[in-house]
């Protein structure tokens, strides 16, 4: 399994892939493959069928994390801080270390360097996220496109470097701010519609698995329609049965 200090020592030398996963058979079929696995509060978009992450609860994320361990044996497992958990000290604190009791590795918070220091300090592993943060910024919109947001993402990321992250998602920024914080930090940066400068990538599983409707932003590559193949084995299992061609003599006890 890759240590967060492994993770680390990837910045500019070797491209980081990092993938969401939420059960056991999908965290089993790439395990050892990506480098990452997030078991991210987008599970509340697309597996839960909720409109935004924030009604995700500690309850829904845990058990995902313990499904996801199950399956993964050698990739570094992140659990998402799931909105209103990290608010304080205390709540961030007891709630990471069920994340770490669960099987996560390392536990993801957007902005609050102030948090993720405290758990730094407190032998807590942290990914942080700045940029499109969906727990606070639930419209989809590029981050960061003039002078002002540009300064401001660029100074919360020095700052969750300094708090003791171990890597930082950057999610839909301009690929030349992207560049300018990824020169600058002494941690990995990990992009999501950031650009080809970071120095890795992540994308939500169901995405480029075609598993989640129509939602093709820009920064998504779809790399398989599995949702059309699923759409149609349905179709032909229900075709056979009510056709009595399902089953067969030979799916029958004798």
């Amino acid at each position: 399994m890759k240590s967060t200090q492994q993770i680390k020592s990837m910045k500019s030398r070797q491209k980081i892939a990092m993938l969401t996963a939420y059960d056991f058979p999908t965290a089993k079929l790439m395990d050892g493959i990506v480098d990452v696995i997030l078991v991210g509060d987008s599970l509340g978009m697309v597996v839960l069928g909720y409109e935004n992450t924030t009604k995700v609860t500690m309850d829904d994320m845990l058990r995902a994390t313990s499904a996801v361990a199950r399956g993964s044996k050698n990739t570094l497992i992140v659990g998402d801080m799931p909105f209103g958990t990290y608010d304080n000290e205390n709540d961030a604190l007891k709630n990471a270390r069920l994340f770490i009791e669960a099987g996560a590795h390392a536990v993801k918070v957007e902005k609050k360097p102030e948090i993720a220091g405290f758990l730094a300090k407190n032998g807590i592993e942290v990914m942080g996220h700045i940029g499109l943060t969906p727990q606070s910024i639930t419209t989809f919109k590029v981050q960061g496109k003039d002078r002002e947001s540009a300064d401001k993402i660029f100074e919360e990321a020095i700052a969750l470097d300094k708090a003791g992250c171990f890597s930082l998602v950057l999610e839909c920024v301009p690929l030349t701010l992207a560049k300018a914080i990824t020169e600058k930090i002494s941690i990995p940066t990990i992009g999501i519609g950031a650009g080809i400068h970071c120095d890795g990538q992540v994308l939500v599983t169901n995405d480029i698995l075609g598993l989640y409707g129509d939602f093709k932003p820009k920064f998504l590559k779809r790399y398989a329609e599995i949702g059309n193949e699923m759409k149609k084995a349905f179709e032909d299992y229900a075709k056979e049965v009510r056709e009595e061609r399902f089953p067969a003599d030979g799916h029958s006890f004798h």
